[in-house]
């Protein structure tokens, strides 16, 4: 297959994804693209693939998406007000690792401004999560107020929300995971749910750079905070021996897979029996079907890709569909 993309430098690729995906996705037959389907909280998921958060920042190809054949959606990172991108280069790839770089720092228009998306939208594809974090410019301290503020205002349009405390673009947030700072978050969360007419699912999304030690314990305290779910991993600071990338910003793709798979099964191991119906989603360094159905078979009740829509293109859904139907049922 012909990559027109990988020819364009990536931050151009990535600003010109979504038209190419809105103007491709209609000519797109919808058979065939239930696999794996399973029923959570109410939600129903015809498969279990779908793009991570990142992939679809403001909601321009949330349709697109499910055309193409995927099995749930999530959108964001949301923060609750405007923000740019970080200064200078802020993405790269490397076409001989299958790895991407970006250091882009939640860009975006803001709650209001998605929340006016969501409303335009004559369809919203369902199950649809919706990520949210803090402006760089809110402290730790006052951080709350921004995942609240997310929450609140785009609650009726979620049917989950993914807490995101482990971008490594936006300078401390990953202290967000400590003692110190996550219990009130989930606490106020938690108050924000109690007002709201119905409870929507929180998922809490970790770092594949924290020791064993640390997760066990964010996945303890989470757990204790009755969180919904756990989306396993984010993007890491480590880089390959002999990366051209720069030592800020997060790496994503082929070499984050050991690292997301060890912390996959970390979390099965350590939560057993305590896992009960809650979620936990599996994603980074997903890169080929086989990759699909390794991560199911290690516990992940659902699977996210990106890099993988990066370097295979958006018919990598159809691919993973057609390779499970090739397995059967059993499988």
């Amino acid at each position: 297959m012909i990559k027109p993309w990988l020819w364009l430098s990536p931050k151009m690729a990535h600003d010109l994804g979504p038209i190419g995906l809105n103007i491709w996705s209609p000519f797109l037959s919808q058979k065939n693209l239930t696999w794996r389907p399973r029923n959570w909280r109410g939600l129903h998921f015809r498969n279990p693939l779908g793009p991570a958060g990142g992939v679809d920042k403001t909601g321009d190809s949330l349709l697109a998406w499910h055309r193409f054949g995927s099995g749930f959606l999530e959108l964001g990172t949301v923060t609750p007000l405007p923000q740019p991108p970080n200064p200078g280069l802020i993405m790269d790839r490397d076409l001989k690792t299958l790895s991407v770089w970006n250091k882009m720092g939640f860009p975006g228009p803001g709650a209001d401004q998605i929340v006016q998306k969501l409303e335009s939208l004559k369809e919203i594809p369902r199950p649809l999560f919706i990520n949210i974090g803090k402006n760089r410019t809110t402290s730790n301290k006052d951080a709350a107020k921004d995942y609240v503020a997310c929450f609140k205002k785009l609650h009726r349009f979620a049917d989950a929300f993914v807490m995101n405390i482990s971008s490594p673009n936006t300078s401390g947030l990953r202290e967000l995971g400590s003692q110190n700072f996550l219990e009130n978050l989930l606490s106020e969360i938690a108050q924000a749910q109690l007002s709201a007419k119905t409870r929507i699912p929180i998922l809490l999304k970790l770092s594949p750079d924290m020791s064993d030690l640390e997760t066990s314990d964010i996945l303890d305290r989470s757990l204790a905070s009755n969180i919904d779910g756990w989306i396993l991993t984010n993007t890491t600071l480590a880089r390959e021996e002999g990366s051209h990338f720069q030592k800020e910003g997060g790496v994503s793709g082929a070499p984050l897979s050991k690292s997301s798979k060890l912390k996959l099964q970390q979390a099965v191991k350590h939560l057993g029996a305590r896992k009960q119906d809650r979620l936990l989603i599996s994603v980074g360094g997903v890169m080929t079907p086989e990759d699909v159905r390794e991560r199911i078979e290690m516990g992940a009740d659902l699977v996210q890709v990106y890099s993988a829509l990066i370097f295979q293109g958006p018919l990598f859904f159809r691919a993973v569909a057609k390779y499970f139907d090739k397995l059967g049922p059993k499988n």
